[in-house]
């Protein structure tokens, strides 16, 4: 079967993108499936996200609103799933963006939140 197989993320910090982004990984279904010292992979029916520190890092932080990725969107679930995320984020690490506009930041058929971590990544959370 074709399609995305992983993404990779590499992190300053694993300690606390791991706080924030485990918390959101389980959130939207994945489970982690291993953990070493440099990171940690979780998997969502065959498809995975690793968090992971590298010797390769360059300086300087992660900025998404640079060339390359700008979020990684995930299934929510229902409206209500995607409100319960939306609602509990502060707690473990996330802010709301365009929460002035939320559910619809995206458009009138588009029920979403946007969030974005202490390091800069953001994440979208997608009803349906």
């Amino acid at each position: 079967m074709k399609g995305l197989h992983h993404v990779e993320i590499w992190v300053a910090d694993l300690e606390s993108a791991a706080r924030s982004w485990g918390w959101l990984l389980g959130r939207v279904g994945f489970e982690r499936i291993a953990e070493w010292p440099e990171g940690e992979s979780w998997d969502a029916e065959g498809v995975y996200v690793t968090l992971t520190t590298s010797p390769n890092l360059s300086a300087g932080g992660h900025d998404r609103r640079r060339p390359g990725l700008n979020h990684l969107a995930f299934r929510g679930g229902s409206r209500a799933e995607v409100d319960a995320i939306m609602a509990e984020a502060a707690a473990h690490g996330w802010r709301p963006l365009y929460h002035e506009r939320y559910p619809h930041a995206g458009g009138p058929d588009h029920y979403a939140g946007w969030l974005e971590n202490a390091d800069g990544f953001k994440a979208e959370i997608v009803a349906g």
